[in-house]
């Protein structure tokens, strides 16, 4: 038999119910749409996390300050804490390329939550005091004017930039902000620049931002205090484990102490990313293993309703090897019939997983990974070859006298 009469014959064999074919296909489409789909999710929402710890910067490094530790000078019996604090000394040999040769940069950083007030109307933001070397390192970028300066710092300058969340709240559309004084506390500020939009990292609003020297943050808002943090910036992605290991080193011996208790967090950034990636990548498995499963019930559906039509037809059956067709032909007629259902179940789905994949799912916006389609299709005619070949050999291996005296 011609493969043109084969598929002439599975074709036949699938409209002569078309209602069971159709809920056939149905089980086999949703297998695969699921497949795609969950990938998309998956996928969409590994690049989602990597996106936001881009944001806060790959190749760098921030070191909290935790306030005490160890054991200090007893006092009438008791033990105390010795004070670690993050100052100009920490900075000044982190940034010595004597003692951290794979630094770039280090931004001390101080904060304050300050009401701005610009005429009637007033913002509630964060205040972060800090040097020109911050705004590259946590990416922001100028929209209008210029960034605070080292002179600006030594100066001890009351100038800001402000984010455009803040822009927004405290004048009106068009307004010009350059130049123009605002107050914090009950200080006040010159605007020489507005930063360019960069969006949320998780819940945080990076726009709302208002960045000025930390000298001048520190003499009217904060007072006197040690930094708050440290933003450490290695030269590239591929030095930031050296520079983490030198501005560990560096600490600790400032604090006489050893890496292994360091009074400071020293988070590094690269490391948060592999991390992250490495569980969304398992997350993206095991919502693919899940969409599996639900490709697995649509092949089970297939087998099933092969074998119901290898019985509704075992009197053709036996007269078409009666009047002599070869096992090989009726094999392969009915295998033809499951490949076709998984075939038409696998191209419905792939339609329905790339229209689904263009709607956020509870708030992730699913992006297509690559591999998915041709492995969902690749999986459905598997399936339909796997669940419909026990079916087929089944068919096959009746004896032509069985058949002929079935009722």
């Amino acid at each position: 038999m011609s493969l043109r009469d084969t598929l002439r014959n599975s074709w036949q064999g699938i409209n002569a119910n078309l209602l069971r074919s159709a809920l056939t296909v149905l089980g086999v489409l949703i297998g695969v749409s699921a497949v795609i789909i969950l990938l998309a999710v998956g996928t969409g929402s590994s690049n989602a996390v990597a996106s936001r710890i881009n944001a806060l910067g790959t190749n760098t490094i921030t070191v909290l300050s935790t306030g005490r530790f160890g054991r200090g000078p007893s006092t009438a019996g008791a033990t105390q804490s010795q004070t670690a604090n993050l100052t100009t000394q920490s900075v000044q040999a982190i940034e010595d390329p004597t003692q951290a040769p794979d630094v770039a940069s280090v931004s001390p950083v101080v904060t304050a939550s300050e009401t701005a007030t610009y005429s009637s109307a007033s913002y509630s933001a964060s205040v972060t005091g800090t040097t020109p070397n911050y705004l590259s390192a946590e990416d922001y970028t100028l929209a209008a004017g210029s960034a605070i300066t080292q002179a600006d710092v030594t100066n001890r300058k009351r100038v800001v930039l402000i984010g455009q969340t803040v822009l927004s709240n405290l004048f009106t559309s068009g307004e010009n902000p350059l130049g123009q004084t605002i107050q914090l506390g009950s200080a006040s500020f010159e605007i020489i620049g507005v930063l360019a939009e960069k969006g949320s990292s998780g819940a945080t609003n990076q726009d709302s931002v208002i960045i000025a020297p930390y000298t001048a943050v520190q003499d009217e808002l904060t007072g006197y205090s040690p930094f708050s943090e440290l933003l450490v910036q290695a030269k590239s992605t591929a030095s930031l484990n050296n520079a983490a290991t030198e501005v560990e080193d560096i600490l600790a011996s400032e604090s006489d102490t050893t890496v292994a208790d360091l009074p400071f967090s020293v988070i590094n950034e690269g490391t948060l990313l592999t991390t992250a990636q490495s569980t969304s990548s398992t997350f993206t498995t095991l919502l693919g293993a899940v969409a599996a499963i639900s490709l697995l019930v649509g092949g089970i559906g297939v087998m099933n309703i092969m074998l119901v039509t290898v019985t509704e037809r075992t009197r053709e059956i036996g007269i078409r090897k009666a009047v002599g067709a070869p096992k090989s032909a009726i094999l392969a007629q009915f295998l033809t019939e499951a490949v076709l259902l998984s075939l038409i179940g696998g191209g419905g789905g792939v339609i329905v997983g790339l229209i689904g994949s263009r709607f956020k799912i509870d708030g992730v916006t699913p992006v297509i990974a690559g591999y998915s389609i041709p492995l969902a299709f690749g999986i459905a005619i598997a399936v339909g070859i796997f669940f419909g070949l026990y079916p087929a050999n089944r068919a096959a291996s009746l004896r032509p006298i069985d058949a002929l005296r079935y009722e």
